[in-house]
C-alpha cells in the first residue's frame, strides 16, 4: 500500500521550520570550537514573508526541473485553509509513520498479482504542501490536451501519480485550481481491466484493482495512513513537465471519489520506486535520476528529472539499498551519530536490527530506534545543561524555555552513512519551534527496535538530495535551494 499521508498543513509562528546543511551558511548561527552552534533566537522562529528565488533551471537537453514551494507557506499560491494545531500537526506525522510501519510487517507474499474482481531531464519549481498527516511540498505539473496546469503533491514514500477527476461520483475535496475534466482533452483514455499495468496497481497501491465489468475499465483505490482516499479510473494521458518535457500515455489515477486532508492541492506525483512511478514511466529519458531541494517556508526549491549540471558536483553519496517488503522505499544504511565531538556509543547492529532506515520526503520527524534516540537526547540533555527543560510537545520529549535568551550555544549533532559520508545537521534543522517558549529537539523515537527508521524532511530542507536510482547511490549536497 502506498505510504502517501495527505498533508495536514502547519503553517503558522508556531510550526514551520526551515533548515540548512552542512555548512550552508545558515544565517543567526556560527560555528564554534567544541563541535557547538551559536544560535540568535529569534533565528530560529520561521520568517512569514516569502523570499522566492528561481528555482535552478535545467542546463541541458537531458535534465528538467521545476519549482517547489510549501504547500502552506507565503510562497504557495494555494489557500490556507483548515490550519491545523501544532498537536495535530505533529499526530498526523505519527500516522504516516504507523501506516510505514505497518506496511513493512506485510508479508511479501500478499503482494502476488490475482484475478480482477468485477465491480534525458527536467527540473520543476517545486513548492511545500501538506496532506496525509505530514507537511509535503508541491510542484505544478500539466495534464492533458490541451494542458491543464495542476498543483501536486510530491512524495517519495508513493507510487501512483492521481488527480481529482470530474465527475466527482463520490466526493471531491476542495481545491485550488479546477479539478481536471476528462472530457475536455483530446488525449485521455481509461485502461482496460486487462492490461498489464491494470493488474500492476497491487503493486502500486497496495489495493487489488477491480474492473467496471460495463465498460471493461480498470479501476483503483488507494488509501492512507490518516483514512484518506482516492478512487478511480487507471488512465493514460500527456504530462507537461516542461515546453520540451512532454510524455503522452503516462499512466495515472484519476479520482472520482477523493476524500483527505490534501489542504487545497490537486492530487499526487509519486516518486517511489514502483514500475507505475513516474520515476519509473520517464526511466527512457531520466534513467531513474532525480533530484530535489525542500524548501524553507518561505522560499523556493526545485524538484529535477535527469542528470544536469544542477546535481552538485561536490556531493557526497552513500549507498541506496531496498527491501523486499518494502520495495518503494528508498533505503539508507545510518552506522552512527555524533552530538558534539562525541561520537555515541549506539552498536550499528541498533540501525540494522530494525529493518533498516528509509528517507521520506513525506515525514517530518525523523524517526529512530528508542536505544539510538535515548542515547542522542541524553547527550544533548548533558550539553545543553546551561539550560532549563520546559513541557514536552506530543512525541517531542527535549524541549527548551529560550524565551529569556537572545543567542544559545547548540551542540552539532551529525549523522554518519554507509560510506563514511558524514551530513551535519543545520542550527535549524536541531529544534522543532513551537516558540521560543518551547523550542523542541527535532528527533523522535520509535515505539521499538524493531521498527523502521525514518530519515524525515526536517533534515533534508535546503540540501539537494540527490537519487541515483539506477546506480544505487543517494547524494547529499549543501546549498541545493539557492
Amino acid at each position: 500500500m502506498s505510504s502517501l499521508s495527505l498533508i495536514v498543513f502547519l503553517f503558522s509562528s508556531l510550526s514551520f521550520i526551515f533548515f540548512c546543511f552542512l555548512d550552508n551558511g545558515f544565517a543567526g548561527a556560527d560555528e564554534i570550537a567544541g563541535g557547538r552552534h551559536l544560535i540568535s533566537v529569534a533565528s530560529l522562529i520561521p520568517a512569514t514573508t516569502c523570499s522566492s528565488s528561481m528555482p535552478k533551471v535545467a542546463d541541458d537537453r537531458k535534465s528538467s526541473s521545476a519549482k517547489v514551494v510549501h504547500r502552506n507557506g507565503p510562497c504557495s499560491k494555494l489557500t490556507n485553509n483548515n490550519k491545523a494545531t501544532l498537536n495535530e500537526f505533529l499526530i498526523q506525522d505519527e500516522s504516516r509513520v504507523k501506516s510505514i510501519h505497518s506496511r513493512a510487517k506485510i508479508n511479501s507474499a500478499s503482494k502476488t498479482n490475482t484475478p480482477l474482481q468485477d465491480t534525458d531531464s527536467i527540473s520543476i519549481p517545486a513548492k511545500s504542501g501538506f496532506s496525509l498527516g505530514t507537511r509535503n511540498f508541491i510542484v505544478t505539473v500539466g495534464l492533458g490536451t490541451p494542458k491543464r496546469d495542476l498543483s501536486l503533491i510530491f512524495d517519495t514514500g508513493s507510487d501512483l501519480t492521481w488527480t481529482q477527476c470530474q465527475p466527482c461520483a463520490g466526493s471531491c475535496y476542495s481545491q485550488q485550481e479546477p479539478i481536471f475534466d476528462p472530457s475536455l482533452s483530446k488525449s485521455y483514455k481509461n485502461v482496460s481491466c486487462s492490461s498489464p499495468q491494470c493488474s500492476a496497481l497491487i503493486s502500486a497501491t497496495g489495493k487489488q484493482p477491480r474492473c467496471l465489468s460495463s465498460t471493461n475499465t480498470c479501476t483503483y483505490g488507494i488509501q492512507y495512513g490518516d483514512r484518506s482516499l482516492s478512487v478511480g479510473y487507471l488512465a493514460t494521458e500527456t504530462l507537461t513537465l516542461s515546453p520540451t518535457d512532454i510524455f503522452p500515455n503516462l499512466y495515472f489515477g484519476c479520482g472520482e471519489n477523493n476524500r483527505g486532508l490534501f489542504n487545497g492541492a490537486a492530487g499526487l506525483i509519486g516518486l517511489g520506486r514502483d514500475p507505475l512511478s513516474l520515476v519509473s514511466q520517464t526511466a527512457g529519458k531520466y534513467g531513474k535520476y532525480f533530484s530535489y531541494c525542500l524548501p524553507s517556508s518561505s522560499s523556493t526549491g526545485h524538484l529535477t528529472f535527469g542528470k544536469g549540471k544542477s546535481n552538485f558536483a561536490n556531493a557526497k553519496f552513500t549507498s541506496l539499498s531496498s527491501n523486499s517488503q518494502l520495495p518503494s522505499f528508498y533505503f539508507i544504511d545510518i552506522i552512527g551519530i555524533k552530538v558534539g565531538l562525541k561520537i555515541l556509543p549506539i552498536s550499528r547492529s541498533v540501525f540494522t536490527n530494525s529493518g533498516g532506515t528509509i528517507i521520506d520526503s513525506g515525514t517530518v520527524i525523523t524517526r529512530l530506534p528508542p536505544t539510538a534516540y535515548t542515547a542522542l537526547k541524553t547527550e544533548f540533555r548533558k550539553q545543553m545543561s546551561d539550560y532549563n527543560l520546559t513541557n514536552p510537545r506530543t512525541l517531542l520529549d527535549t524541549c527548551y524555555d529560550f524565551s529569556s535568551y537572545k543567542s544559545i550555544l547548540v551542540p552539532k549533532i551529525s549523522f554518519f552513512f554507509a560510506g563514511n559520508v558524514e551530513l551535519s545537521v543545520p542550527p535549524n534543522g536541531i529544534f522543532f519551534p513551537a516558540s521560543t517558549a518551547q523550542m523542541c529537539l527535532g528527533f523522535a523515537g520509535n515505539t521499538d527496535d524493531t521498527s523502521l527508521g525514518v530519515f524525515g524532511n526536517v533534515q533534508q530542507q535546503t540540501l539537494e538530495v540527490i537519487y541515483d536510482v539506477a546506480g544505487g547511490k543517494l547524494g547529499f549536497a549543501a546549498g541545493g535551494c539557492s
